[in-house]
């Protein structure tokens, strides 16, 4: 199996995305073929040790920025990093890919060359919110800001089918985000897809749950739309750093405060790399028909590393095809 790897993409580019994607290919058991700039692609591998992995290097002149405006650049820019790691995929040279880069542009891209699962209307992003029992998967994270209610009925499905392959659980229970439990609450939208996912067969539906529902894992699949599962998943982050800078800092305050970190400090990375977005990875994009996993645009080598594991497990674990089978099941 081949992972096809944005060597461009992200933040910091190839420096973090070359030596994580060598990593990743070593511990996942993969071919790497990282496509971007050679030159500045084959600098960064003359610094890794590639000992026992098999690289191959593809050269992609163009590189599509954070700031550009996604279906534009996908256009403009046909031999992109990103268009030509989506087509490695589409070709069959590779069981899918990984980008740090401007996740609009993958997922145009995305749906431009791989085009969407037959039976599917929307893509999604779906990943897992660290929770108090186990893990919260939420869709869609922001493929989608402004859906149709049918469109959350299909994230619901293609969810439980991520959530059977990838992450182990049997039979997820699904809950719909709203501002109150009550089936009555929520603006329009949220009141025209309770009913349609509470008709739903084949999924355990267990209603409305609200923000504090997703850290707690009240269930295991929180459904959204775009937009509110964007903010959702910043906010999250955001708090998550906020209160590692607090607890640092009231922890240095004082000579015996710093002791009795030092003394602690293995239960507090354990419980900084539970809160960390790196150990997860990458989010796959679900819905298109191809496994292509968009990584945060802050990704260090870790980050990336973890990404080609996610994209190697969705591509094993036929996720395309689970949810292809799905998805017409439905129909």
């Amino acid at each position: 199996m081949r992972i096809a790897v944005d060597a461009m993409g992200g933040d910091i580019g190839p420096s973090v995305v070359v030596p994580g994607a060598v990593a990743g290919a070593r511990s996942a058991g993969v071919g790497v073929t990282l496509v971007g700039r050679a030159a500045a692609v084959e600098a960064e591998l003359a610094k890794v040790d590639r000992s026992g992995v098999d690289v191959r290097v593809v050269d992609a002149p163009d590189e599509i920025g954070m700031d550009e405006h996604p279906a534009q650049a996908i256009r403009r820019k046909p031999r992109s990093s990103i268009v030509l790691a989506l087509r490695a995929c589409k070709d069959g040279d590779a069981a899918g890919m990984v980008s740090a880069g401007n996740s609009g542009a993958v997922m145009a891209g995305a749906l431009l060359v791989l085009g969407r699962i037959p039976g599917v209307d929307r893509p999604a992003i779906a990943s897992y919110l660290p929770a108090k029992r186990g893990r919260t998967l939420v869709l869609d994270l922001g493929a989608v800001a402004d859906p149709k209610p049918q469109n959350l009925v299909q994230f619901a499905i293609m969810g439980r089918v991520y959530a059977q392959r990838i992450l182990g659980v049997a039979n997820p229970t699904i809950g719909l985000l709203s501002n109150g439990e009550e089936p009555g609450k929520g603006n329009l939208f949220v009141q025209e897809v309770y009913p349609l996912l509470a008709a739903t067969p084949g999924i355990d539906f267990r209603g409305n749950v609200e923000g504090r529902d997703v850290p707690m894992g009240t269930v295991d699949i929180v459904v959204t739309d775009g937009f509110t599962g964007n903010v959702a998943l910043k906010t999250a982050e955001g708090t998550a750093a906020m209160m590692t800078d607090f607890i640092r800092a009231e922890l240095t305050a004082t000579l015996p405060r710093k002791l009795a970190a030092y003394l602690l400090r293995p239960a507090f990375r354990a419980v900084r790399a539970r809160m960390d977005p790196g150990e997860i990875g990458g989010a796959p994009l679900l819905g298109v028909n191809g496994t292509a996993i968009i990584a945060h645009g802050r990704s260090d080598a870790r980050a990336i590393e973890n990404a080609v594991k996610v994209a190697r497990q969705a591509a094993a674990e036929d996720l395309v095809g689970g949810i292809a089978a799905a998805v017409g099941g439905s129909g």
